[in-house]
């Protein structure tokens, strides 16, 4: 299946079967994509927890607002975390990067206000998570991205020291009466002329 038909065919789960458990490989090859995602010089502040543990995934559902069923019957919980702490950052940098990398973020990004090199940090989170879906529906996989969680409540539960939860993401296996399958609601699009023009 080529890239089209992949985005063609894919859907946001809205709920999954308990029984289905996504294979130790698949998982490993997604740890593996996302470890390799792309962020601005290579920067990758983030952190991923996957969690498929009953238990820490239904204690997590509590504070996952209209997610909570979906979070207990999916088969692993993804949870994506960016770098609060700045210090911390730095460290990771300079201990990880090439020179000119660190040196770009001392001159362009370091004398910016620290909400907006957060807020430029928190951007590079959510190149992971297009890569990641793409990468779930490669792989046969269904997935769920959220961000209506409690995310300081997740940070808390998972005890994060230097990042923050931003979103999450349930993958599985959807349940045969998902009603959010294509086959009973067509993929709907802004008309693509709407939306993308040439000059």
């Amino acid at each position: 299946m080529n890239f089209l038909e992949l985005m063609q065919q894919r859907y946001t789960t809205k709920r999954y079967n308990p029984n289905e458990k996504i294979d130790v490989e698949k998982i490993e090859q997604l740890k593996q994509i996302l470890n390799l995602t792309p962020s601005s010089i290579n920067s990758q502040p983030w952190n991923f927890i996957f969690i498929e543990n009953q238990e820490l995934k239904t204690k997590l559902a509590g504070v996952s607002r209209h997610n909570t069923q979906r979070v207990i019957d999916c088969s692993h919980l993804i949870v994506f975390n960016v770098i609060n702490n700045l210090d911390f950052f730095e460290k990771q940098i300079s201990e990880n990067l090439p020179d000119a990398a660190v040196n770009y973020y001392k001159t362009f990004l370091k004398p910016l206000p620290e909400e907006e090199v957060k807020a430029w940090m928190k951007n590079q989170i959510y190149i992971s998570l297009g890569v990641f879906l793409t990468a779930c529906a490669s792989l046969g996989i269904d997935a769920t991205p959220m961000e209506g969680i409690e995310g300081d409540k997740y940070t808390e539960i998972l005890g994060l020291e230097n990042h923050l939860t931003t979103f999450a993401v349930c993958i599985g296996k959807h349940h045969e009466e998902d009603t959010n399958q294509l086959k009973f609601h067509a993929k709907k699009r802004i008309e693509k002329d709407k939306i993308i023009s040439e000059i």
